[in-house]
C-alpha cells in the first residue's frame, strides 16, 4: 500500500486540494476513486498510474471520465510515499510542458524544505 500526500506551499496552500474542488462532483468522485487505486493496489494499471515519459522521475495519476482527461502529476518520496503536486484538465495528447515545469518547480521546493 502506497501513502498518497498533496504538496503544499510554504504559505500552506494545496494546489492539488484547490484543483480538486473546482470539478464537478462525478468528475471529482472519479479521481478519488483513482487514488483509491494508486494507494490500495500492489500493481496499479498503467491507464490509472505510469511514469511520465521525457522527465526525470515524476509520475502521473490518470483519470479519464466520458471525454474528459484529468492528470495528478507527482514524484516518489521515501519508497512507499507518493507526493502529488499539480492536477489539469488534459486537452491534448502531450502533457503541457508548463505542468511539467510547474511538478518539477514543486518537486525541488518540497525536497529543499524537507532538508532543512
Amino acid at each position: 500500500m502506497r501513502a498518497i500526500q498533496f504538496y503544499r506551499t510554504v504559505t500552506g496552500a494545496c494546489p492539488v486540494e484547490e484543483f480538486l474542488d473546482g470539478l464537478g462532483p462525478k468528475q471529482a468522485q472519479k479521481v478519488a476513486w483513482v487514488l483509491q487505486v494508486v494507494r490500495d493496489l500492489p500493481m496499479v494499471p498503467k491507464q490509472y498510474f505510469k511514469k511520465l515519459e521525457g522527465t526525470g522521475d515524476l509520475w502521473e495519476v490518470r483519470a479519464d471520465l466520458g471525454g474528459d482527461a484529468f492528470r495528478l502529476l507527482g514524484f516518489w518520496d521515501a519508497g512507499q510515499l507518493v507526493i502529488l503536486t499539480n492536477g489539469f484538465a488534459k486537452k491534448t495528447r502531450k502533457t503541457p510542458a508548463r505542468e511539467i515545469e510547474l511538478a518539477e518547480q514543486r518537486k525541488r521546493d518540497y525536497l529543499n524544505r524537507k532538508l532543512r
